[in-house]
Formats: C-alpha cells, sequence, structure tokens
C-alpha cells in the first residue's frame, strides 16, 4: 500500500512538472517577461544602432553621476496582455530604479510591435517631471520622430528633454505647453453632453424607482407596478475577484537599480 502511494506520488509531481513545462513553453508565454537591467539601455527589439546606443549610455551615466538621478532607456517588441502602463510599472520596480532613499529614477520604455510608449516616474521626481511635462515631451518631442520612422532620433530627443526638465530647464517645453494648450478647444461638448446623458438616465432611472414605491402597487418582495411598468427595486450583489501574475527579470553586469520605486507617475503615448 505504501510503495502504491509513493508511486502515486511520483506520478503526480511528474505530471505536475510536465503541465508547467507545456505552458511556459506554450506560444507567447515569454512574451509578458521582464528582460534583465543589462545597462542604462537595454535594446532588446533591436531598434537602435550601435553608435546611438553608445551615445545615450554614455550620456545617461554623466547624467547619473552629476545628479545622482537615474535614467533607463528600454526598449521592447510587445507588453504581451499587459497594458503599457502596467509593463513599465512593474519593469521599474522590478529593476528598482533611482536611489532608494531619493526614489529619483525615470524609465523610458518604447513598445515597438504596439506602437506604445511611456515615461515611468519615481516617486521622488513627481514634482519636477510632472505627468504633463512627461506628456508633452511623448507627444510633442518623440511621437513626431517615431510617426517619421525615426527611433533613434525620437529616443535621443526625449532623453534629452527628459534630462532638461530634471536639470531645471523646461522653459522651452512650457512654451510648448502653452501653445499645445491654445490649440486646444477650452471647453469639451462632447463630454459635458455625456456626462449629462450619464447622469439624466440613471438619475432618471433612481427617481422612477423611488416614486414606484410611493405611489405604485406592491406586487411582490421588492416588486411593485406602477403606470403599467413592472419595477424591481431590489438589487442582487456580487463579487469580484483579481488575478495575479508573476515576471521574470533580474539584473546582470555591473550595472543596477539603487532600490527606488514608482507609483505610477508619468505619461503614456502611441504613435
Amino acid at each position: 500500500m505504501r510503495g502504491s502511494l509513493h508511486s502515486a506520488g511520483r506520478l503526480f509531481v511528474g505530471l505536475l512538472f510536465a503541465v508547467v513545462a507545456i505552458v511556459t513553453a506554450a506560444p507567447g508565454a515569454g512574451a509578458q517577461d521582464i528582460p534583465p537591467l543589462s545597462g542604462r539601455v537595454v535594446d532588446t527589439a533591436g531598434i537602435l544602432p550601435a553608435d546611438v546606443k553608445s551615445r545615450l549610455i554614455a550620456q545617461l551615466a554623466a547624467f547619473e553621476d552629476k545628479s545622482s538621478d537615474q535614467l533607463v532607456v528600454a526598449t521592447i517588441k510587445t507588453t504581451g496582455e499587459w497594458t503599457i502602463e502596467h509593463y513599465a510599472n512593474l519593469m521599474f520596480r522590478r529593476w528598482e530604479l533611482g536611489q532608494a532613499e531619493e526614489n529619483n529614477g525615470v524609465l523610458l520604455l518604447v513598445s515597438v510591435e504596439d506602437r506604445k510608449l511611456r515615461i515611468e516616474v519615481g516617486y521622488g521626481l513627481e514634482g519636477v517631471l510632472t505627468d504633463a511635462l512627461a506628456k508633452l515631451i511623448i507627444s510633442e518631442t518623440i511621437v513626431p520622430e517615431f510617426r517619421a520612422g525615426d527611433f533613434p532620433g525620437g529616443i535621443q530627443a526625449g532623453v534629452n528633454d527628459i534630462i532638461a526638465v530634471l536639470e531645471g530647464d523646461s522653459a522651452g517645453l512650457m512654451e510648448r505647453a502653452e501653445r499645445y494648450e491654445k490649440r486646444r478647444d477650452p471647453t469639451d461638448y462632447f463630454a459635458i453632453g455625456f456626462f449629462a446623458l450619464f447622469f439624466l438616465f440613471f438619475g432618471g432611472m433612481i427617481l422612477f424607482c423611488i416614486l414606484a414605491r410611493i405611489f405604485g402597487k406592491k406586487i411582490g418582495p421588492g416588486r411593485y407596478k406602477w403606470l403599467g411598468v413592472d419595477v424591481s427595486t431590489s438589487g442582487s450583489g456580487g463579487s469580484s475577484g483579481s488575478r495575479s501574475s508573476g515576471w521574470s527579470s533580474g539584473s546582470s553586469g555591473g550595472f543596477s537599480g539603487g532600490g527606488g520605486s514608482s507609483g505610477g507617475g508619468g505619461a503614456s503615448g502611441g504613435w
């Protein structure tokens, strides 16, 4: 009997490992993996020529030596089933960009096949590299270059603008922001109309249920008939769950994050 149980246990463990192997080998299973932090520029999508990559690494290293702020550029093919925001935040936290006591890291992430990019900003720099400025860098500096097919030029220009803001020289960007705001219609009539209809519809439903309870005839538990309409004023609860998923990463070589973190500050865009 004991031998049978032992054999059954070994069979179960063998089947478990087989299932794990099949899942991890399935197509797309590695699409969400976070690549290891191998340097200040992690070009897993292969869109940066060697000379541009070397120039960026030297620029980022010099900036970090001067300011202690840690700016890293990463390119990937796809985020898989994750959004660019979720992927960037996971990457930032996994890589621990920025100094632990300062949380002064910045990640510029480009997802080529998804045509998405994001600037993820550490806690300590959110007051300097604000969401609005990050959005402006993406929309006015990086995206035009990407749409023209110049990935290296867009990334280089974006890095230049990010460093300029972190060094306190954001006047040019602010001027661009003012021009950008002037081009926008200050009154968003579509949004106003949408919310007006939304509240009118649901507010009318709630009011109808209240009046049905007051003036209608009760025909069952939580049910009333009023103005020829059967109205149910009872609701049913539901439950929701969350699914967690893991990722793989690590750091290699002589470069690593300093223990910093991000709370989701920054901006995203597409081209």
